[in-house]
């Protein structure tokens, strides 16, 4: 698993730094495991725009992933590590005693053959893969996918490179350090797999050119400042003044830089023990 960079052959060329591919054993999905998935350009229901510069881009097929691991107590083999297009992670394509197939993150040096085992069990292995629950985890031990809510499956750390770590065990909760700097309160009971997220060296990845930020189905972003007054409230004026020096806002008025959106009576403020930086 590694990076590479190009010969200059072009100006985009130069400056392009991208994954080598050479982890990934199965360059076709699972057939059975996959699902069509509809572009929608940023449009809602009613066809207006609600997210910004969304649109364009390859064309993808949805792999389901298994972020449950639900099938308990049943060692699986891994057969492939895939490359998926909607994620930055890759993915490993796990077969279990009775042939069923599942995909799920891979976690990072997991090769091909290796066994990998869901359970609830003290005894369980504590090795990368592994999806076990957070009162057998020891403390200090990196894991990933990481359940909120019991028995609903991984919700957090799971893009590439990424991992937590636990800091402690008190009462129901452990202490989970999660990759923003944030310590968060999570239940014993909830599950999480060993080791880090793969394809570590995705932050190393340079586009070169705008084009690829097309294939990815994302469009250029205007500043305000180059707007009409009726499309942003930095919009207008002569040349490049604009409205001289304003206080930066967004396109709908709401202040930036440091102003605090965050609601003080949300639902997990007490579940936060420490901030993120």
């Amino acid at each position: 698993m590694g990076i590479k960079k190009f010969k200059p052959t072009t100006p985009s060329r130069r400056w392009m730094i991208g994954p080598d591919f050479a982890e990934i054993t199965k360059t076709r999905p699972e057939k059975s495991l996959t699902r069509p998935l509809k572009k929608s350009g940023g449009r809602n229901n009613a066809g207006r725009i609600t997210v910004r510069g969304r649109g364009g881009g390859h064309k993808r097929l949805m792999r389901i992933i298994d972020f449950k691991r639900d099938l308990r107590d049943q060692p699986a083999k891994v057969i492939a590590i895939e490359y998926d297009p909607n994620r930055s992670a890759r993915l490993a394509l796990l077969e279990y005693p009775d042939k069923q197939k599942r995909y799920i993150l891979a976690s990072a040096g997991l090769r091909v053959g290796d066994q990998v085992i869901s359970s609830d069990q003290k005894t369980t292995e504590i090795k990368k893969g592994n999806h076990i629950l957070l009162r057998y985890v020891p403390s200090g031990t990196l894991i990933h996918n990481i359940e909120l809510s019991k028995g609903k499956g991984g919700q957090i750390v799971r893009s590439a490179g990424s991992s937590a770590q636990i800091m402690a065990k008190e009462d129901k909760f452990a202490h989970i350090k999660l990759p923003s700097g944030e310590v968060r309160l999570i239940d014993l009971d909830c599950h999480a797999t060993i080791g880090q997220v793969s394809n570590i060296e995705h932050e190393a990845i340079s586009l070169g050119k705008a084009g690829r930020n097309r294939w990815l189905g994302r469009k250029p972003h205007v500043r305000g400042a180059a707007m009409n007054p009726v499309d942003h409230p930095h919009g207008g004026g002569e040349g490049k003044s604009g409205q001289g020096n304003p206080h930066p806002v967004s396109r709908w008025g709401m202040p930036t830089k440091g102003f605090k959106t965050r609601k003080k009576n949300k639902y997990s403020n007490k579940f936060i023990v420490k901030r993120r930086r």
